[in-house]
């Protein structure tokens, strides 16, 4: 069963089932990191709903270690609603200084879609709009999009990209135009970000919006 599990997620599981049978109850959130060597619990909470997701453990979030292992014959297929890891904010306008090229964790939220909207759920996760750069494109402020992970889009798809000269991050549509790359706007108000390719990293393109309703 492991062979679609990540080696960190393997030790996790490892872990959890010598855990439960020693103590008779699931470990904590800080246990569960300091066992697998993972330092943050945002990543361990990221990794937990990746095994949710695929059927070895259940999660009770109204419950102090609220964590079941799940029956071996357990059917991952059989599951409707896929919980996607809602991973921060992305700047949809004039981008914005963050930490560092990882997107900061917004605790332990999650998107819920269902499996026949998403197809491929491998490598989704999702961002939260900031700004009004996209609007021609339908995506407004607090809207949320759907990413999938990758390094690489077509000309004129919508990506996240990070730019690394300014450690900054920004949502556009991507276009390689050679001697630069044009971050474009969807915005007539706004004008396009012109960059040096090797100071941009693709980081997703844009899969689903999902809209805010006021």
């Amino acid at each position: 069963m492991s062979e679609n599990l990540s080696k960190r997620q393997e030790r996790i599981i490892k872990f959890l089932n010598e855990y439960v049978e020693e103590n008779g109850y699931p470990p904590s959130i800080r246990e569960i990191g300091v066992a697998a060597g993972i330092s943050s619990t945002s990543v361990v909470s990221y990794n937990l709903k990746r095994l949710e997701e695929k059927g070895y453990i259940s999660r009770d979030k109204e419950v102090s270690r609220g964590l079941k292992l799940a029956n071996a014959d357990y059917g991952a297929a059989s599951q409707t609603v896929i919980r996607i890891p809602l991973l921060g904010r992305i700047v949809a306008g004039e981008p914005l200084p963050i930490p560092s090229s990882d997107f900061a964790l917004m605790g332990d939220e999650t998107v819920e879609l269902t499996r026949d909207i998403l197809g491929d759920p491998e490598g989704l996760y999702a961002l939260q709009v900031q700004g009004d750069s996209m609007i021609d494109a339908l995506i407004n402020d607090g809207d949320i999009v759907v990413m999938r992970h990758q390094q690489k889009v077509e000309h004129g798809e919508m990506a996240a990209v990070w730019l690394k000269e300014r450690e900054e991050v920004t949502l556009k549509r991507f276009y390689d135009e050679g001697a630069q790359v044009r971050l474009q706007p969807a915005n007539p108000t706004m004008g396009p970000i012109y960059v040096n390719p090797r100071q941009v990293e693709v980081q997703g393109k844009v899969v689903m919006v999902v809209r805010q309703l006021q």
